[in-house]
């Protein structure tokens, strides 16, 4: 399940280029990141800097690039920028544009990986989430006849396959063995397009920003006079030509399979959006935007669950951060209501407490004699109270406040607890605290099981105002 430190970069770095459908000039920065922040992009060219994060689920639409929007707010073609960070196995890094789009560059990841590479990978204090493929997992579309399938592996591996039933291109395949095969044999495959494609993007007033030196143009069909001196005008060039091997004479292929590889390419970008690094090999057929980012969101779902079903593996040994007597510092219980024994993690986002079950509990005298089971009730309660720390721990003076239930969702009680149990409880804030307001995610764990979890929401009150109030 880890594998690894998380990664970020040493300095900010700035490149410069045009973006392929505006036209426009645009700068991009790649900034530091801490541990868990991801990919995100930010627009500095619109009032408050809105953040758009790398995200399946803000896909919108995957024409001539992987869209993606949210609150109104857009960033396209995000493909070639998300790949260039796999590839170099950087966790955390924030994009800046002061356009909807990233520089097109030459077409590939190259430029990307390269200004990366100057501004340093630095190793962060924080290990990494590696999501273990441990059965197939498929998406397949219909319309396209395109399909993505991954399977368990050693390591993260792809294979692009591409046949798009035209004589000039062909079938091709690519394979990648090793995410650290991505910067030099495939960060440089460029983007490619078909001749009817050109004519079709240029007549709806797109590509402002193509030129032939950022896209291999394949021929599909006869070059007439007409088209070609369409494309000496939109491409600023006195002549074009097609080459021998069917591509427009504007530049060399670096590979025999370059549309292959930059087909695993974007393959690779668009599965940045799953939000974490995989174990498993990929084996996309015909790929395109749509079935890959279609996957990403199954995928990411998938990945969702299975975090939330893998149990954390802590030392219940080491020296606590709280004891029991520095948790009623914090909170007003006592015996024999008090049911959190420590705190092992703290921070102003989450909290892990821990609770010793034994047959000395009180309510087991009433509560199942002769099959005593700690109950459910009970179990919220403690999970409230280790939550109750963590709120708390967010003000100065946490003995002149307490903190009240307001509503408990999802609650769902999965496996019986008994004396002898230890459990461990892990509550996160779904959102920042507001107003007193305070909304949490809450795990149980014991035996390597999830025994209890539920949503809560809590308001914290000065106890003065709470006498008020009763």
């Amino acid at each position: 399940m880890i594998m690894n430190n998380q990664t970020t970069i040493v300095k900010p770095v700035k490149l410069s280029g045009v973006g392929i459908h505006s036209g426009r000039k645009v700068e991009l920065t790649f900034k530091p990141a801490a541990a868990n922040f991801g990919y995100a992009f930010c627009r500095t060219d619109l009032e408050g800097k809105p953040i758009i994060e790398a995200d399946a689920n803000l896909v919108v639409n995957t024409k001539r690039g992987t869209n993606l929007q949210k609150n109104g707010v857009n960033i396209q073609t995000s493909e070639h920028v998300l790949a260039a960070l796999v590839g170099l196995e950087i966790d955390n890094v924030l994009i800046e544009l002061n356009s909807p789009e990233p520089p097109i560059m030459d077409g590939s990841a190259k430029f990307f990986v390269e200004a990366l590479l100057n501004a340093g990978i630095e190793e962060l204090d924080v290990p990494r989430y590696e999501y273990i493929v441990e059965q197939n997992i498929s998406y397949f579309d219909e319309e396209s006849g395109s399909e993505i399938t991954i399977i368990p592996s050693k390591n993260y591996q792809v294979t692009s396959m591409v046949d798009f039933g035209t004589k000039v291109l062909g079938t091709q395949n690519a394979t990648m063995k090793d995410i650290s095969d991505f910067k030099d044999n495939f960060a440089n495959a460029r983007t490619f397009s078909f001749l009817h494609e050109i004519e079709s993007l240029l007549e709806n007033g797109l590509i402002k920003g193509g030129d032939l030196n950022n896209a291999i143009v394949y021929v599909d069909k006869k070059l007439s006079k007409n088209t070609m001196e369409k494309l000496c005008k939109a491409f600023n060039r006195s002549s074009i030509s097609v080459t021998p091997n069917g591509i427009l004479d504007n530049l060399t292929l670096k590979y025999p399979n370059e549309a292959a590889r930059h087909k695993l390419l974007d393959v690779v970008g668009d599965l940045a959006l799953v939000g974490c690094r995989i174990k498993g090999k990929v084996i996309a057929n015909k790929p395109g935007h749509y079935v890959n980012t279609q996957f990403a969101k199954k995928l990411s779902k998938i990945i969702k669950q299975d975090k939330r079903k893998r149990v954390p593996n802590y030392d219940l040994n080491s020296k606590p951060l709280m004891d029991v007597n520095q948790i009623m510092n914090v909170i007003p219980h006592r015996h024999p209501f008090l049911l959190v024994d420590k705190i092992i993690e703290l921070s102003d986002k989450h909290i892990v407490g821990v609770k010793s079950v034994s047959m000395n509990e009180p309510y087991f005298k009433g509560h199942f004699p002769g099959l005593p089971v700690m109950p459910g009730v009970l179990q919220i309660e403690a999970m409230a109270q280790a939550g109750g720390v963590l709120v708390l721990n967010t003000v100065p003076d946490p003995e002149n406040y307490i903190t009240f239930f307001m509503k408990i969702e999802n609650a769902k009680f999965k496996n019986p607890v008994v004396p002898g149990d230890t459990l461990v409880f892990k509550l996160e804030l779904l959102s920042p605290i507001r107003r007193g307001i305070c909304h949490m995610q809450a795990t149980a764990f014991c035996r390597d099981k999830i025994i209890t979890e539920a949503e809560m929401m809590a308001q914290i009150v000065r106890k003065d105002q709470a006498k008020l109030k009763l």
